[in-house]
């Protein structure tokens, strides 16, 4: 797949890069080798390999929701720089 000095610069437009024209022309060049690398892959025949999603097994790896006791009001207050009505108070933010 080859790529021309105009897909350079869009693409250096989107990614916010200043290119100069040597720049430029370098990265058409590396890029047009890079999708060709990756453009051999399409020749291989894939029909009987699984898609992998990922390279290892994955399965979840959720706990056991378990009731335990946890802070009193009062001990989740303690550090609070600023409490109002049993709640901490902040800042109005819009």
């Amino acid at each position: 797949m080859a790529i021309n000095k105009k897909e350079v610069e869009h693409v250096a437009l989107l990614a916010r890069l200043s290119l100069s024209e040597n720049e430029k022309e370098k990265f058409v060049k590396q890029l047009g080798q890079i999708l060709g690398h990756a453009g051999k892959i399409s020749k291989l025949d894939t029909r009987e390999i699984k898609p992998t999603f990922h390279a290892l097994p994955v399965k979840n790896v959720f706990r056991e929701d378990k009731e335990k006791p946890s802070l009193t009001q009062a001990e989740a207050l303690s550090n609070a720089p600023v409490k109002e009505d049993g709640m901490i108070k902040i800042p109005k933010i819009v």
